[in-house]
């Protein structure tokens, strides 16, 4: 069995006991992280676009872990030139990897690095580990074809931006996880700045109220799947 714990923003971690998956590790800098980059280890790192509140601390961890970096071709060649290892795939690809598989989706959103350059698509990621899917949205603005991944891909737990402005609202993240149809969904990407400052229960008490399941994760809070 595998656990799934939150750090806060987008920021996850996935442990399946033989291997640690980082996903948009933003901790030093982030305000609600209630860990920072030296609290954390990793053998895989996944970054779903280029923005600096989701690169993070990737480079420093990834060096100091050896971790391998899995992000879009424009990002993998970014870390390169850092010193870090790094396997790139693009929107609709998927490899498997000693964890179990990464697959990017798309993601309406943007993905310049912190110093203007080009950081490719923005994508979520659909990731397996011990035969569970867990659906990182990434940061992103509804869209139609979240029924066609749902469809193609049954999702255990899917990870969604409800702070709005930037992303999804909760009024748009009730309508993805309809979309979606996972077993369980859990916000994302709330309250670290004033300007997504929006409530989780909110959202999880209007899914209910659909049928379906979801939950809050405290800030370093965890679950098993």
């Amino acid at each position: 069995m595998a656990k799934l714990t939150y750090f806060s923003h987008a920021a996850w971690q996935i442990n399946s006991g033989a291997h640690t998956i980082l996903i948009d590790p933003f901790l030093n800098d982030n305000p609600t992280s209630p860990v920072k980059a030296e609290d954390v280890k990793a053998d895989f790192i996944i970054i779903t676009h280029a923005h600096g509140d989701h690169i993070g601390d990737a480079v420093e961890i990834a060096k100091k872990h050896n971790a391998l970096v899995i992000s879009n071709f424009e990002i993998v060649n970014w870390f390169g030139s850092q010193g870090v290892k790094a396997h790139p795939l693009h929107i609709g690809g998927g490899h498997d990897f000693p964890f179990g598989k990464a697959k990017l989706t798309q993601a309406f959103h943007g993905s310049s690095f912190p110093d203007g350059g080009y950081g490719g698509m923005p994508a979520g990621a659909l990731i397996t580990v011990e035969g569970k899917t867990v659906y990182h949205t990434g940061d992103t603005g509804l869209f139609g074809d979240m029924k066609l991944i749902g469809e193609m891909n049954p999702i255990d737990i899917a990870l969604l931006p409800i702070g709005d402005n930037f992303t999804m609202g909760v009024d748009d993240a009730v309508k993805a996880v309809e979309l979606l149809n996972p077993k369980t969904a859990i916000p994302m990407h709330y309250k670290t700045f004033d300007v997504i400052d929006a409530d989780p229960n909110q959202f999880v008490e209007r899914v209910k109220a659909t049928g379906k399941n979801a939950t809050v994760l405290d800030y370093g809070g965890s679950m098993e799947f």
